[in-house]
């Protein structure tokens, strides 16, 4: 089990959260095709019902998104995007007004309306800014908390034979670069999410899952994102639907390796990895 190496907590909208017990945040999509059908809220009362959902059993942050980054997902305009995102935001801000809400856009002027007049309190970009390089800015200017992640191409690219020198390599310097652009623009709530399942091989996924307490080396909260992915199916056969045992049992390793939030579709068995896992840490005498 990983050592804790030092308190982390990010600035939630003037709140400090405490991230040296790992948080879940549970997955909300307002679109028609994510690639996991069971995540798909259209209808006003299935996306309050999912959101009732994530916090009953146990999350601490939303992440609502409207444009799939599943491979080769059709490419929706910035105002499609924004038409989905705000029916889902009234909701939870009506609902759920002291939920922690993140959301899952690349775009500067989608992250800019969500938060000015939504009061969303993260960004969560799959792009780190590469599909939109006002994004960086934007977000200083927000004073959000920033989640980015790795991927090679886009969502329509991503997964045409990618390749890497040096996988662990390759991800170390891009986080390294992207780190100090965002230190320079005065950005102080960052994390880190490899990027499992983009623009990267079955083997890339796992040779990352094995190395992924290295990325303790930036001493920034690193998000795991493994949920249902192909990663587990393609390994073990059937489909999404068939994957939630093989995600608890990636989301365990994630925790054993230090990883500080689990972004799921399935929230209580992810909070129950997160009990057994702090669990062992007390009794092995990991947080002392």
């Amino acid at each position: 089990m990983m050592k804790p190496i030092s308190p982390i907590y990010i600035n939630v909208k003037g709140r400090l959260l405490d991230l040296a017990t790992p948080q879940v945040m549970g997955i909300l999509n307002v679109t028609p095709d994510s690639f996991y059908s069971g995540s798909r809220m259209q209808t006003k009362e299935d996306i309050a019902a999912r959101a009732r959902q994530i916090l009953d059993e146990g999350a601490s942050i939303i992440d609502i998104g409207a444009y799939s980054s599943r491979p080769n997902a059709e490419h929706i305009s910035a105002e499609e995007e924004m038409n989905r995102l705000r029916t889902g935001l009234e909701i939870l801000n009506h609902n759920h007004p002291e939920a922690i809400i993140s959301v899952d856009t690349f775009r500067a002027d989608v992250a800019e309306e969500c938060v000015k007049d939504y009061g969303v309190a993260m960004i969560n970009d799959i792009a780190a800014g590469e599909m939109d390089h006002r994004m960086f800015q934007t977000v200083a200017d927000l004073g959000v908390p920033y989640i980015m992640m790795h991927m090679k191409g886009t969502p329509q690219s991503m997964q045409k034979e990618p390749s890497y020198d040096n996988l662990i390599k390759d991800v170390f310097l891009y986080f390294a670069r992207k780190v100090q652009q965002l230190r320079d623009l005065g950005v102080k709530d960052i994390i880190l999410d490899p990027g499992f399942g983009f623009g990267k091989t079955l083997e890339h996924n796992y040779e990352l899952m094995a190395h992924l307490e290295e990325f303790h080396i930036f001493e920034l909260p690193v998000l795991v994102g493994v949920s249902r992915k192909s990663m587990i199916y393609k390994l073990l056969g059937g489909t999404p639907q068939d994957s939630l045992n093989g995600t608890t049992v990636l989301d365990t390793v994630a925790l054993m390796k230090g990883a500080h939030i689990l972004r799921v579709h399935d929230v209580r068995e992810a909070v129950e990895a997160v009990r057994i896992t702090e669990k062992l840490k007390i009794e092995s005498g990991y947080d002392k």
